[in-house]
């Protein structure tokens, strides 16, 4: 898909990328060109899978979900990662799910309002999937910085 990129697309994208919710129109005033051609654009991005969907950021602490965690999954057998997968998709607090290689088979994101919240959501929901053979996690004291990938 990259070299059907060109100019545009990428000026577009980078717009897109610091303010998802910028108005085309802006787009459009911004890189001096028509407010249709914005349009077409950002459709064949989406039409594509380059531009997946736009989304609000939601700020987790704000929201009272003050512990964030890395949990690694080993699992009993590698049959079992896509049930296991599909159970940790139904728990809230895991709102990221990444086959991964190494020690682990699974690498889960998870928000949790405290840590006795966090212990709750993994020996009350997750150790108790069938296939989870153990679980190590790791405590997020704060995130530094978190960005897109670049438009080359």
């Amino acid at each position: 898909m990259e070299s059907q990129f060109d100019y545009t697309d990428k000026q577009i994208l980078q717009l897109l990328r610091k303010d998802a919710r910028k108005a085309y129109s802006q787009i459009a005033d911004e890189l001096k060109v028509s407010n249709s051609l914005v349009h077409q654009r950002i459709k064949k991005l989406s039409e594509s899978g380059v531009i997946k969907n736009a989304e609000f950021v939601l700020d987790e602490k704000k929201l009272g979900f003050k512990t964030k965690s890395y949990t690694g999954i080993r699992l009993r057998e590698a049959r079992f990662a896509k049930p296991v997968m599909e159970k940790l998709n139904k728990i809230d607090e895991i709102v990221e799910c990444n086959y991964v290689s190494g020690n682990y088979a699974i690498f889960i994101l998870i928000f949790a309002r405290d840590n006795e919240h966090l212990r709750e959501v993994l020996y009350e929901q997750v150790h108790l999937i069938n296939g989870v053979a153990g679980t190590d996690t790791f405590i997020c004291f704060d995130t530094g910085f978190k960005k897109n990938i670049p438009i080359q």
